[in-house]
């Protein structure tokens, strides 16, 4: 039943596709519901010491052999925010499939997910060097972040290599969930996010590459274009085919490397992976 992120862009209707994603993980083991009368939604998390051992499901452990623990809506509530990158290079496109439109549908999802435990969500977009609050905390956003993800636009660069947002410098404890290419000119996005880590504040970094910008199999003369400045470039795809992947090989491990700061989780996705699978995965090994 997953949902390739081609078909779910071609419903051109955010609100469904991110239910349609949300509801395939729903079926997993990530959520389920009590029959009964006055009975709440429920989610399941891993055991953590400390907890109390009869709280184990121990029927879903026969099936799984994982420990889960079940937690009412009332103990799940999260403070989350949704963060996107609107610079100019989340407008790449493979297959028909552009960065922006994955990351809509992923932000999406968890949205809905959120909505559906009741936690207090806010979206924010960070463009032309500056962060912009779309729609603010509360409880009765959802419909909100729906409508300004639809209605996001990329563009520009992002040329902030001091950021400084006092939105991000309160002390209650939440999630921080950011999108983005993470593609830098020099250290601005690593910058940003050493600014803002904290240990009331867990990060996680969903960052969205093509399949092409990991494996460039291109072959033949092309023209590039840098989608935030503008600049083109006309090169033979041969020529630079070993450059190329060395250097992405590099950035990517140099990344990896300097992102291995406590509270923050770097996630490395390629537009071609089912949105359904890359949530499952991160809720699976994601300890509530």
């Amino acid at each position: 039943m997953a949902q390739l992120a081609t078909e779910l862009i071609k419903l051109n209707n955010l609100q469904l596709a991110g239910k349609l994603v949300s509801d395939e993980l729903l079926l997993g083991i990530h959520s389920s519901k009590r029959s009964g009368s006055g009975t709440e939604f429920e989610q399941y998390r891993h055991y953590q010491p400390g907890d109390d051992p009869k709280r184990i499901d121990w029927k879903l452990f026969a099936r799984t052999d994982k420990h889960l623990v079940r937690e009412s809506a009332t103990e799940s509530n999260l403070q989350i925010r949704l963060l996107l990158d609107l610079s100019g290079s989340m407008n790449y496109t493979e297959q028909g499939v552009t960065r922006l439109n994955y990351a809509k549908i992923l932000l999406a999802s968890l949205a809905y997910l959120g909505y559906r435990q009741s936690d207090q969500m806010s979206l924010y977009a960070l463009q032309q060097g500056a962060l912009q609050t779309l729609v603010p905390a509360g409880t009765q956003g959802f419909q909100k972040i729906l409508y300004a993800l639809q209605n996001a636009q990329a563009a520009g660069q992002w040329l902030n290599t001091e950021p400084k947002f006092p939105e991000f410098y309160q002390k209650q404890k939440e999630l921080l969930v950011l999108v983005s290419d993470f593609l830098q000119v020099g250290d601005e996005w690593l910058r940003l996010i050493r600014s803002i880590a904290s240990p009331r504040r867990e990060i996680v970094i969903f960052q969205v590459l093509g399949d092409q910008e990991l494996a460039f199999n291109l072959s033949g003369f092309y023209r590039f274009q840098d989608l935030e400045t503008g600049k083109e470039i006309e090169l033979q795809a041969e020529n630079v085919r070993q450059t190329f992947r060395e250097t992405a090989v590099q950035y990517l491990q140099n990344l990896d490397e300097a992102l291995r700061i406590p509270h923050v989780q770097l996630i490395r996705v390629k537009l071609s992976d089912p949105i359904a699978m890359v949530l499952r995965e991160f809720l699976a090994k994601r300890k509530v």
